[in-house]
């Protein structure tokens, strides 16, 4: 069992490298964000695995819970912000470039 879990551990932490690409590099706002969101949701199931193999579920059940927690409203708190600042759609400048057509 110790073995399934320790290979679940670590395919969630390469889904979580490959939602850190798109938290990094998303094209808008909004991609980085739900790049983020992916990563804290896929933290929280990794802090139940690693319950599951100390045998102290009860202990990392109220960690990951108070993650998701903190997670759901960090979410909330900067799509608002860019919602209202920036944008949630925007892209940069130097990703492309406005064309004038004259």
């Amino acid at each position: 069992m110790h073995g399934f879990l320790l290979g679940a551990g670590l395919f969630l932490t390469l889904l979580m490298a490959m939602s850190l690409y798109r938290a990094a590099l998303g094209p808008t706002v909004l991609d980085q964000l739900i790049g983020a969101n992916a990563i804290g949701s896929k933290t929280v199931v990794l802090l139940i695995i690693i319950g599951h193999l100390f045998a102290r579920v009860d202990m990392f059940v109220d960690i990951a819970l108070a993650y998701a927690m903190l997670n759901f409203i960090a979410v909330l708190a900067a799509s608002r912000y860019f919602h209202k600042r920036k944008g949630l759609d925007s892209v940069d400048e130097e990703i492309t470039p406005h064309i004038h057509w004259d």
